[in-house]
């Protein structure tokens, strides 16, 4: 009984993957590409910029930030999250420091409403004496959804620090 059930459960599995994981037309893949591409840009930018309330609204109200890097095992709400980010905001956008953030993707799975992505960022923060506050390079996952024809993203895992080699290797 149970050698039936595992293969019923696998034929079913195998069945829906494949539905899935079929090739979309290569128009749906430009778009879906395109639209991602601009929200990486759009966050790169807020962050550059330091506007604040543009970054927010790139994430979902009920978003996720989710922190493996170093010592830091812990899992927030993206409220708390941009609290604690608030005031580096806040300093780039006085001219205090200079804040940005790059973007290398390994996998991008999406369809028309959801998405998945996986890669590296690297995000710098130096201060106006010149001095490195911030040089990290990190692993990081995030989930989106399309909510009224805008992606926004439901999770952030950070999920470990990266070498400079995986850095080169995405390029």
């Amino acid at each position: 009984m149970k050698r039936l059930f595992f293969l019923s459960a696998l034929l079913l599995f195998v069945a829906s993957t494949s539905t899935f994981s079929s090739n979309p037309n290569p128009t749906f893949l430009k778009q879906q590409t395109s639209e991602l591409d601009e929200y990486w840009k759009k966050l790169s930018k807020t962050v550059k910029e330091g506007d604040f309330e543009g970054y927010s609204a790139l994430y979902h109200d009920d978003a996720v930030v989710i922190f493996t890097t170093g010592d830091n095992k812990i899992s927030r709400s993206i409220s708390e999250t941009l609290s604690s980010w608030k005031q580096g905001f806040d300093n780039t956008k006085a001219g205090k420091q200079k804040d940005n953030v790059e973007f290398r993707f390994s996998q991008s799975i999406s369809n028309t409403n959801t998405a998945h992505v996986t890669g590296i960022f690297h995000f710098t923060s130096v201060d106006n004496s010149g001095k490195v506050l911030v040089d990290i390079l990190v692993h990081f996952e995030m989930l989106f959804v399309k909510k009224d024809g805008k992606w926004l993203a439901t999770m952030e895992y950070q999920k470990s620090n990266a070498t400079k080699a995986e850095w080169e290797a995405l390029s």
